[in-house]
């Protein structure tokens, strides 16, 4: 996916010389996180909105560098790069520059998210399967045989939670039959996180038959 068809122009970054009232007025009008901040045509990186607007409006940007967070992305950086960049810094707006640190603008994160809208994980009608393993025990490629030795096509893959030494694996599949794909995982000793209408079922079905093995010993 190019995104330099995303890169976006209509904000001018302030240079660090202008006093912060004008910076305030920015925040004001946008809907912005940070504001990217020059220094004779050089890019410093990005003052947040919330430092801006505790600091004293008569005076220099220059005099708050310190608050500066350094952050951007290369020109040809890849959308899940990007995607990653943006939820380490807590933005909304991603500065680009070329490979002679060049500024050409900066992406929004809402283009960027609609680029993983687009995606068959999302847009492919199937089924989220959430297991965990621990991360020592699982793999991919595992993962993948699993999936596929129950005749389902895998639209996607990713680790979606890793704490405690264990791996939370999310799965997007297509059509098929998740609860006998939930049982072969099981028998590879992954726990099953999410919860499907046929395990539902099962799980209903064991907690009626032992409340009806409970009431017939009484």
């Amino acid at each position: 996916m190019n995104t330099q068809q995303f890169i976006i122009n209509d904000i001018a970054p302030l240079d660090i010389k202008e006093h912060v009232q004008e910076a305030q007025a920015i925040f004001s009008e946008l809907m912005l996180s940070h504001l990217p901040i020059f220094s004779d045509q050089t890019y410093l990186g990005c003052f947040p909105e919330n430092d801006v607007r505790c600091f004293e409006t008569d005076k220099e940007l220059s005099s708050y560098r310190y608050a500066l967070e350094g952050f951007f992305v290369r020109v040809d950086a890849n959308w899940l790069d990007i995607l990653e960049a943006f939820a380490q810094n807590h933005t909304n707006i991603m500065p680009v520059l070329d490979h002679d640190n060049k500024y050409l603008g900066y992406f929004e994160l809402n283009d960027i998210m609609n680029i993983f809208n687009e995606t068959p994980f999302l847009n492919e009608p199937g089924n989220i399967l959430v297991v965990e393993k621990g991360s020592m025990d699982y793999s991919f490629s595992e993962v993948a045989q699993i999936v596929e030795s129950n005749n389902a096509k895998i639209y996607g893959i990713f680790i979606s939670k890793l704490e405690n030494d264990v791996a939370q694996i999310t799965i997007k599949i297509g059509d098929a039959d998740v609860s006998a794909i939930s049982q072969t995982f099981r028998r590879y000793s992954y726990n099953i996180i999410s919860e499907h209408s046929d395990d539902l079922f099962i799980t209903n079905l064991k907690e009626r038959s032992e409340y009806l093995e409970k009431y017939l010993n009484m």
